[in-house]
């Protein structure tokens, strides 16, 4: 259905795409405000959802070379959101509420800005041919959300090393993130992105084991799990795929 001309039909994927993710921020900034859920488990909700939602929409475009570029202009545009509502610049509460730990604008410059970061880096960079992409967003989003949501309710084995993690978090971290590549993997091979293997398991299941346990390291507390993840999962990525 979308137009035979690669650049118009690349335009319009990113259109839809862009649409659905704003659609999905204001179907979160609607929940934070209407209070269905508190504060913490609405931020990882958005967490979780936008960048696997996003990568849905990745088959649409064409195979063209500036398909991957186009595609990154939805989350790039969030870069911008980030920083303009983190230093203050445009306001908005809601979306500051559901994306924020403490409600505190500033927040927005760290985690939720590395997290669009990532995605546009994993989108124009390594694209949807890539499984390094699909590793580096499955365990950002679906790893360190999940191990978030399961290691407050579950987690009272903590640690050793780092009082401020559980084994139950650092184990969902990574069965969460292994599971959404897999899911991706197969999700891909259906459109003939790459072909689903033993191998590509493999390294999935490496890369989702180092980001968890780089992500159980008392430097991922220090400097936003949110950079840790996704860098572990790039270079790892990157060094088995």
């Amino acid at each position: 259905m979308l137009p035979e001309n690669q650049v118009v039909r690349d335009v319009a994927a990113a259109a839809i795409a862009a649409g659905a993710a704003l659609g999905l921020l204001r179907f979160w900034d609607e929940m934070a405000k209407r209070g269905v859920f508190d504060q913490k488990l609405n931020r990882k909700l958005v967490h979780i959802s936008v960048g696997l939602v996003f990568m849905l929409f990745w088959p649409l475009f064409s195979s063209g070379h500036e398909a991957a570029y186009l595609a990154a202009l939805a989350p790039g545009i969030n870069i911008i959101r980030m920083i303009l509502l983190g230093l203050g610049i445009m306001k908005n509460e809601n979306m500051v509420k559901s994306m924020s730990r403490y409600g505190d604008h500033r927040e927005l410059l760290k985690g939720p800005l590395y997290y669009a970061c990532t995605i546009t880096l994993a989108t124009a960079v390594f694209w949807r041919t890539s499984p390094i992409a699909v590793a580096a967003i499955c365990n950002l989003c679906s790893g360190d959300g999940f191990a978030d949501i399961v290691g407050r309710r579950f987690g009272t084995l903590k640690l050793p090393y780092n009082m401020n993690k559980s084994f139950m978090g650092s184990i969902t971290m990574a069965v969460a993130g292994f599971m959404a590549s897999i899911g991706y993997m197969y999700y891909f091979s259906l459109f003939g992105f790459y072909n689903a293997s033993w191998d590509l398991v493999t390294g999935f299941f490496l890369v989702s084991l180092a980001a968890s346990i780089v992500e159980s390291l008392p430097i991922s507390t220090k400097l936003d799990d949110n950079l840790t993840v996704p860098l572990t999962s790039l270079i790892v990525g990157w060094l088995i795929f």
